[in-house]
């Protein structure tokens, strides 16, 4: 029989999703949906399960759908298990031009997936999405909080190298800014 790990927040993260709240008037509590939302996807594994998503509904007094809707619309948002390293390479015009189909093939061979595949070891999911907006340093691709700027295949490489010897350091690390704390 497999155990069900029980969906609560760290102390801390409780703490600081009641922050969160207390900046919005009773009844706007959904404004802080999408910060509370990046503090689950980092609690919880990197990915919102439903049973998250019901659970961060039940915390902000909100409808499940209302949940739902906000974290199925966003790309950031993982709504099924994703490895330690998400790489999110942007496709969208200035990256394109500037060889972001040349990156997104080469690691979909270097790593054996396609954009929305997991390796099998668990290490890194492949996700292409829309506009990162660093046009100007194309091509570019975010891991975690982190952007990776003026890619070429050698510099692709070199993260992976990267992000490997990191070994079990998760790279999804949470997206909530200081400003947000």
């Amino acid at each position: 029989m497999n155990a069900v790990k029980e969906i609560r927040f760290s102390q801390e993260s409780l703490e600081l999703i009641e922050k969160m709240i207390k900046r919005y008037p009773e009844g706007k509590h959904k404004s802080a949906l999408i910060p509370v939302l990046h503090i689950a996807q980092a609690e919880f594994d990197g990915w919102l399960s439903t049973e998250v998503m019901d659970y961060v509904a039940g915390i902000l007094k909100l409808e499940p759908i209302e949940v739902y809707e906000v974290a199925t619309f966003y790309s950031l948002f993982n709504l099924e298990p994703v490895g330690k390293c998400v790489i999110e390479v942007c496709r969208t015009s200035s990256c394109w031009l500037m060889g972001a189909e040349d990156i997104i093939r080469h690691l979909e061979k270097k790593l054996g997936i396609s954009p929305g595949g997991t390796t099998a070891d668990g290490m890194f999911t492949l996700k292409t999405v829309e506009c990162l907006g660093s046009c100007g340093t194309a091509p570019v691709m975010q891991v975690g909080a982190a952007y990776h700027e003026n890619l070429d295949l050698n510099k692709v490489d070199n993260l992976l190298d990267k992000f490997r010897s990191e070994g079990n350091r998760k790279c999804y690390t949470d997206r909530i800014t200081p400003d947000q704390k």
